[in-house]
């Protein structure tokens, strides 16, 4: 009961996640990313020591698919997991346990994965997939969301979704955008909301973090 995307901008170089579903928190739990490695999604009776664990492989010089494939190997309990990993170059991989429950099913696109279980039909992740790699030219976070509103109006999951999240990384170590939404009605109406007020502010809140000085009305001493 959890669809997401996990993809790259090669043009920017960010590293980005959306997600949703009918429990809570799901942004503490599904996405995790690192800056100039690429990240991985881990869902499904989620553990989220997966998430850092795979991080390190990246960062140790795995790609995507090795990195899946020692993730599964370090858990016992792979059968109930539902992974996906994307890579500095933009490759991707996904697992499924075999005890994930259907519909599921993961599509691949350029720079991008979708992944999802507990869904209304197995045609949800492919129309995220698709929304996200017809919407190049907008920047990911926007891709991504638009990649969840698609996975939305093709059924979604089961039940209604009351947990949304939206995660990017750029270059710095703190997040780009990092926004969620919990225990909402509507979930990714709440999220595109949150990101539509907070997109023009983006770059601003980098300013402000690396370079005060520069940011008008700073004092000049």
């Amino acid at each position: 009961m959890t669809y997401s995307l996990l993809g790259r901008c090669a043009r920017t170089g960010q590293f980005g996640a959306a997600v949703t579903t009918s429990g809570l928190a799901v942004g503490s739990r599904v996405p995790h990313l690192a800056p100039r490695l690429g990240g991985v999604l881990t869902q499904h009776r989620t553990d989220p020591r997966l998430g850092p664990r795979g991080l390190a492989l990246l960062a140790g010089g795995c790609s995507a698919e090795e990195t899946l494939a020692a993730l599964v190997a370090s858990t016992p309990h792979h059968r109930w997991r539902q992974l996906a990993c994307i890579d500095a170059q933009g490759r991707t991989a996904h697992f499924h346990g075999e005890a994930v429950k259907p519909a599921r099913g993961a599509v691949h696109v350029q720079d991008g994965i979708a992944l999802g279980n507990i869904l209304a039909h197995d045609g949800v992740p492919q129309a995220m997939a698709a929304a996200f790699a017809e919407s190049g030219s907008e920047p990911l976070a926007e891709r991504l969301m638009r990649a969840l509103e698609a996975g939305e109006a093709a059924g979604g999951e089961g039940r209604a979704v009351t947990s949304s999240a939206l995660l990017v990384m750029e270059r710095e170590v703190f997040p780009l955008v990092d926004l969620r939404v919990d225990l909402a009605p509507e979930a990714i109406s709440a999220l595109r909301d949150l990101w539509d007020a907070y997109a023009p502010s983006v770059d601003d809140f980098v300013t402000r973090a690396i370079d005060p000085d520069s940011w008008p009305g700073a004092p000049l001493t």
